[in-house]
Protein backbone atom coordinates (compact mmCIF):
# COMPACT_ATOMS: atom_id res chain seq x y z
CA UNK A 1 0.00 0.00 0.00
CA UNK A 2 1.64 3.24 -1.16
CA UNK A 3 0.76 6.65 1.09
CA UNK A 4 1.50 9.22 -1.14
CA UNK A 5 -0.61 12.65 -1.45
CA UNK A 6 -2.54 10.57 -4.08
CA UNK A 7 -3.99 8.63 -1.37
CA UNK A 8 -4.72 11.46 1.05
CA UNK A 9 -6.52 13.40 -1.96
CA UNK A 10 -9.19 10.12 -2.40
CA UNK A 11 -8.59 8.99 0.91
CA UNK A 12 -10.07 11.70 3.58
CA UNK A 13 -13.14 12.88 1.44
CA UNK A 14 -13.63 9.19 0.39
CA UNK A 15 -13.93 8.38 4.51
CA UNK A 16 -15.81 11.89 5.04
CA UNK A 17 -18.07 10.99 2.85
CA UNK A 18 -18.73 7.25 4.20
CA UNK A 19 -18.86 8.79 7.73
CA UNK A 20 -21.87 11.27 6.00
CA UNK A 21 -23.82 8.41 5.75
CA UNK A 22 -23.26 5.97 8.23
CA UNK A 23 -24.30 9.44 10.10
CA UNK A 24 -28.09 8.62 8.68
CA UNK A 25 -27.44 11.31 5.63
CA UNK A 26 -27.89 9.27 2.57
CA UNK A 27 -28.04 5.82 3.85
CA UNK A 28 -27.26 2.99 2.34
CA UNK A 29 -24.28 4.99 0.46
CA UNK A 30 -20.90 4.70 3.03
CA UNK A 31 -20.06 1.85 0.71
CA UNK A 32 -18.97 4.27 -1.61
CA UNK A 33 -15.94 4.95 -0.17
CA UNK A 34 -14.92 1.34 -1.00
CA UNK A 35 -15.16 1.25 -4.80
CA UNK A 36 -13.40 5.13 -4.55
CA UNK A 37 -9.87 3.54 -3.35
CA UNK A 38 -10.10 0.49 -5.33
CA UNK A 39 -9.37 2.98 -8.39
CA UNK A 40 -5.92 3.62 -6.13
CA UNK A 41 -5.30 0.57 -3.79
CA UNK A 42 -5.69 -3.13 -4.93
CA UNK A 43 -9.38 -4.86 -3.85
CA UNK A 44 -8.28 -6.17 -0.21
CA UNK A 45 -6.32 -3.54 0.62
CA UNK A 46 -9.41 -1.12 -0.27
CA UNK A 47 -12.22 -2.97 1.76
CA UNK A 48 -9.32 -3.68 4.57
CA UNK A 49 -8.46 -0.32 4.87
CA UNK A 50 -12.64 0.54 5.19
CA UNK A 51 -13.50 -2.11 7.88
CA UNK A 52 -12.00 -0.34 10.97
CA UNK A 53 -13.01 3.15 9.93
CA UNK A 54 -16.76 1.46 9.33
CA UNK A 55 -16.91 0.22 12.79
CA UNK A 56 -15.39 3.49 14.30
CA UNK A 57 -18.35 5.28 12.18
CA UNK A 58 -20.80 2.53 13.68
CA UNK A 59 -20.02 2.94 17.68
CA UNK A 60 -20.15 6.54 16.94
CA UNK A 61 -23.61 6.84 15.41
CA UNK A 62 -24.99 4.14 17.94
CA UNK A 63 -25.18 6.59 20.10
CA UNK A 64 -27.71 9.12 19.07
CA UNK A 65 -29.90 6.19 17.43
CA UNK A 66 -29.85 4.02 21.08
CA UNK A 67 -33.18 2.26 21.38
CA UNK A 68 -34.43 3.87 18.40
CA UNK A 69 -34.41 0.30 16.55
CA UNK A 70 -36.57 -1.73 15.50
CA UNK A 71 -34.73 -5.33 17.77
CA UNK A 72 -37.01 -7.61 15.73
CA UNK A 73 -36.10 -6.47 12.27
CA UNK A 74 -32.54 -6.37 13.24
CA UNK A 75 -32.00 -9.70 14.97
CA UNK A 76 -33.28 -11.44 11.34
CA UNK A 77 -31.09 -9.64 9.40
CA UNK A 78 -27.70 -10.05 11.50
CA UNK A 79 -28.45 -13.76 12.31
CA UNK A 80 -29.40 -14.64 8.46
CA UNK A 81 -25.95 -12.65 7.50
CA UNK A 82 -23.57 -15.17 9.10
CA UNK A 83 -24.15 -17.40 5.86
CA UNK A 84 -23.51 -14.62 3.57
CA UNK A 85 -20.29 -13.12 5.51
CA UNK A 86 -19.14 -17.26 5.55
CA UNK A 87 -19.51 -17.32 1.88
CA UNK A 88 -17.74 -14.09 1.29
CA UNK A 89 -14.59 -15.42 2.97
CA UNK A 90 -14.98 -18.71 0.70
CA UNK A 91 -14.88 -17.01 -2.20
CA UNK A 92 -11.92 -14.01 -1.16
CA UNK A 93 -9.94 -17.15 -0.54
CA UNK A 94 -9.98 -18.60 -4.06
CA UNK A 95 -10.31 -15.53 -6.11
CA UNK A 96 -8.00 -13.06 -7.46
CA UNK A 97 -8.30 -9.31 -7.37
CA UNK A 98 -9.81 -8.82 -10.84
CA UNK A 99 -12.22 -11.07 -10.11
CA UNK A 100 -12.96 -8.65 -6.62
CA UNK A 101 -12.80 -5.75 -9.19
CA UNK A 102 -15.78 -7.32 -10.75
CA UNK A 103 -17.58 -7.38 -7.78
CA UNK A 104 -16.82 -4.10 -6.16
CA UNK A 105 -17.44 -2.69 -9.81
CA UNK A 106 -20.92 -4.29 -10.69
CA UNK A 107 -21.99 -3.61 -6.96
CA UNK A 108 -21.21 -0.11 -7.59
CA UNK A 109 -23.24 0.19 -10.39
CA UNK A 110 -26.27 -1.89 -9.42
CA UNK A 111 -26.40 0.10 -6.48
CA UNK A 112 -26.81 3.50 -9.00
CA UNK A 113 -29.49 1.29 -10.77
CA UNK A 114 -31.77 0.42 -7.30
CA UNK A 115 -31.69 3.49 -5.79
CA UNK A 116 -32.74 5.09 -10.11
CA UNK A 117 -35.36 2.22 -10.01
CA UNK A 118 -36.64 3.17 -6.75
CA UNK A 119 -36.88 6.97 -7.37
CA UNK A 120 -38.48 6.18 -10.35
CA UNK A 121 -41.25 4.08 -9.21
CA UNK A 122 -39.72 1.27 -11.45
CA UNK A 123 -38.72 -0.59 -7.88
CA UNK A 124 -41.75 -0.04 -5.76
CA UNK A 125 -41.96 -0.67 -1.99
CA UNK A 126 -43.77 -4.11 -1.19
CA UNK A 127 -47.92 -3.42 -0.99
CA UNK A 128 -47.39 -5.33 2.72
CA UNK A 129 -44.68 -6.26 4.61
CA UNK A 130 -42.14 -9.09 3.54
CA UNK A 131 -41.89 -12.08 6.07
CA UNK A 132 -39.09 -13.32 7.40
CA UNK A 133 -38.32 -15.37 4.41
CA UNK A 134 -37.94 -12.45 2.46
CA UNK A 135 -35.54 -11.37 5.49
CA UNK A 136 -33.43 -13.87 5.71
CA UNK A 137 -32.95 -13.81 2.41
CA UNK A 138 -32.15 -10.23 2.57
CA UNK A 139 -29.62 -10.81 5.28
CA UNK A 140 -27.32 -13.43 3.59
CA UNK A 141 -27.33 -11.39 0.50
CA UNK A 142 -26.21 -8.68 2.86
CA UNK A 143 -24.08 -10.62 4.37
CA UNK A 144 -22.45 -11.77 1.09
CA UNK A 145 -22.23 -8.40 -0.72
CA UNK A 146 -20.84 -6.53 2.98
CA UNK A 147 -18.06 -8.73 2.89
CA UNK A 148 -16.69 -8.24 -0.23
CA UNK A 149 -17.68 -4.52 -0.64
CA UNK A 150 -19.24 -3.14 2.30
CA UNK A 151 -22.30 -3.11 0.44
CA UNK A 152 -25.15 -4.54 2.43
CA UNK A 153 -27.32 -1.89 2.25
CA UNK A 154 -29.15 -2.39 -1.09
CA UNK A 155 -30.29 -5.96 -0.11
CA UNK A 156 -31.59 -4.37 3.71
CA UNK A 157 -33.21 -1.89 2.09
CA UNK A 158 -35.59 -3.57 -0.16
CA UNK A 159 -36.66 -5.53 2.94
CA UNK A 160 -36.67 -2.29 5.74
CA UNK A 161 -39.01 -0.03 3.10
CA UNK A 162 -41.55 -3.02 3.11
CA UNK A 163 -41.91 -2.62 6.83
CA UNK A 164 -43.19 1.14 6.76
CA UNK A 165 -41.09 2.16 9.47
CA UNK A 166 -40.44 6.05 9.81
CA UNK A 167 -36.50 7.04 8.51
CA UNK A 168 -35.55 7.06 11.96
CA UNK A 169 -35.99 3.92 13.32
CA UNK A 170 -34.43 2.85 9.22
CA UNK A 171 -31.35 4.53 10.27
CA UNK A 172 -31.09 3.00 13.59
CA UNK A 173 -32.40 -0.29 13.02
CA UNK A 174 -29.67 -0.29 10.01
CA UNK A 175 -26.60 1.17 11.98
CA UNK A 176 -27.15 -1.44 14.85
CA UNK A 177 -27.63 -4.53 12.21
CA UNK A 178 -24.07 -3.21 10.13
CA UNK A 179 -22.30 -2.95 13.68
CA UNK A 180 -22.99 -6.61 14.31
CA UNK A 181 -22.55 -7.44 11.19
CA UNK A 182 -18.79 -5.51 11.02
CA UNK A 183 -17.86 -7.19 14.13
CA UNK A 184 -18.00 -10.46 12.65
CA UNK A 185 -16.40 -9.68 9.60
CA UNK A 186 -13.59 -8.80 11.47
CA UNK A 187 -11.92 -11.85 12.40
CA UNK A 188 -12.33 -13.50 8.86
CA UNK A 189 -10.39 -10.37 7.17
CA UNK A 190 -7.76 -10.52 9.49
CA UNK A 191 -6.87 -14.37 9.12
CA UNK A 192 -6.92 -13.72 5.13
CA UNK A 193 -4.97 -10.56 5.36
CA UNK A 194 -7.32 -8.12 4.72
CA UNK A 195 -6.68 -6.62 7.44
CA UNK A 196 -3.22 -6.03 8.11
CA UNK A 197 -0.76 -3.47 10.97
CA UNK A 198 -0.18 -1.61 7.81
CA UNK A 199 -3.70 -0.77 6.90
CA UNK A 200 -4.33 -0.23 11.25
CA UNK A 201 -1.24 2.34 10.98
CA UNK A 202 -3.18 4.55 7.95
CA UNK A 203 -6.40 4.09 9.65
CA UNK A 204 -4.89 6.12 12.56
CA UNK A 205 -4.50 8.95 10.77
CA UNK A 206 -7.81 8.43 9.08
CA UNK A 207 -10.00 8.53 12.22
CA UNK A 208 -10.46 12.54 12.24
CA UNK A 209 -12.12 12.47 9.13
CA UNK A 210 -14.45 9.19 10.09
CA UNK A 211 -15.82 10.91 13.50
CA UNK A 212 -16.29 14.07 11.23
CA UNK A 213 -18.08 12.60 8.34
CA UNK A 214 -20.30 10.94 10.96
CA UNK A 215 -21.42 14.16 12.97
CA UNK A 216 -21.85 15.94 9.74
CA UNK A 217 -24.56 12.85 8.94
CA UNK A 218 -26.25 13.20 12.28
CA UNK A 219 -26.63 17.08 11.93
CA UNK A 220 -27.98 16.81 8.09
CA UNK A 221 -30.25 14.17 9.20
CA UNK A 222 -32.62 16.16 10.34
CA UNK A 223 -32.56 19.03 7.99
CA UNK A 224 -31.33 18.95 4.87
CA UNK A 225 -32.68 17.30 1.39
CA UNK A 226 -30.87 14.58 -0.08
CA UNK A 227 -31.11 15.00 -3.33
CA UNK A 228 -27.73 16.71 -4.32
CA UNK A 229 -25.98 14.09 -2.04
CA UNK A 230 -27.45 11.36 -3.84
CA UNK A 231 -26.32 12.80 -6.99
CA UNK A 232 -22.96 13.21 -6.20
CA UNK A 233 -23.04 9.43 -4.64
CA UNK A 234 -24.33 8.43 -8.01
CA UNK A 235 -22.16 10.03 -10.36
CA UNK A 236 -18.96 8.99 -8.02
CA UNK A 237 -20.65 5.36 -8.14
CA UNK A 238 -21.25 5.05 -12.21
CA UNK A 239 -17.81 5.94 -13.00
CA UNK A 240 -15.60 4.32 -10.33
CA UNK A 241 -18.03 1.15 -10.89
CA UNK A 242 -17.66 1.08 -14.86
CA UNK A 243 -13.94 1.93 -14.05
CA UNK A 244 -13.67 -1.23 -12.17
CA UNK A 245 -15.22 -3.09 -14.26
CA UNK A 246 -13.37 -2.18 -17.20
CA UNK A 247 -10.21 -2.86 -15.37
CA UNK A 248 -11.24 -6.13 -14.50
CA UNK A 249 -12.22 -7.34 -17.86
CA UNK A 250 -9.50 -6.15 -19.66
Amino acid sequence: MEIDFLFFVVAIPAVIFAGISKGGFGSGAAFAATPLLALILEPGQAVGLMLPLLMLMDVTALKPYWRKWDGRIARLLILSAIPGVAVGALVYKVANPDVFRLLIGAVALGFVAFQLGRKSGVIGVAPRPLGPVAGAVAGAVGGFTSFISHAGGPPFAVYLLSQKIDKTTYQATTVLSFWAINLMKFIPYLFLGIFTWQSALVDLMLVPAAIVGVWLGVKAHNVMPERLYFAVTYVLLTLTGAKLVWDALT
